[in-house]
């Protein structure tokens, strides 16, 4: 597995660096099969160390967790054993959805964009349709099938996923309604 470990204004120092490598490949190792890589990202807020890892594996599976404690290998600890309660969570349901799977998942390269919101939505009028982008990032589109989507969507934490289905190779979307189910956007079914 390769890591990327990084600090926000924070040194990183090696046995810090042999720590996480340690801690994560345990878990990995036990829980999943074939992981890829690894970003695990320290950073301050407040008097507290935050420490934030995605781990991504072959099976298109993304697995994130974040922690906050006083010291920075407490926040560590703390996030690995939110990213090993997800994993463990999840493990039958990983091996019955990937059990027949020979290649690696297929993952698709996308900008992602965070887009600037009003100050005060209600007091100004916009002066353009066009919103401001405040930052431009790399994502990864996985070509999965829909129940895979959603055991993605359930594990990442996020409320929405844009997958390709691999059914019909088009961009589908699952989400999370009000009412607590999921909810599909198949473009390609519609007539």
């Amino acid at each position: 597995m390769q890591y990327q470990i990084s600090g926000k204004q924070i040194d990183i120092g090696a046995a810090l660096q042999n720590q996480v490598k340690d801690t994560l490949g345990d878990i990995v190792g036990k829980y999943a099969e074939r992981p890829t890589d690894a970003n695990v990202i320290f950073s301050r807020s407040g008097h507290e160390y935050v420490c934030e890892a995605t781990v991504h594996l072959s099976t298109g599976l993304t697995a994130q967790a974040k922690a906050h404690a006083t010291e920075i290998y407490a926040a560590l600890d703390g996030c690995a054993e939110k990213m090993e309660k997800q994993l463990r969570r999840y493990k039958r349901r990983l091996k019955d959805h990937h059990k027949d799977r020979a290649e690696p998942v297929e993952l698709l390269g996308a900008s992602s964009y965070i887009l600037a919101s009003p100050d005060h939505p209600e007091e100004a009028e916009p002066e353009s349709l066009q919103p401001m982008i405040i930052a431009e990032m790399e994502t990864r589109i996985p070509s999965v099938s829909v129940g895979e989507a959603v055991m993605q969507m359930e594990i990442s934490g996020a409320p929405v996923l844009v997958f390709r289905n691999e059914r019909n190779e088009g961009l589908n979307v699952v989400y999370r309604r009000e009412d607590g189910n999921i909810g599909w956007i198949d473009p390609t079914s519609a007539g």
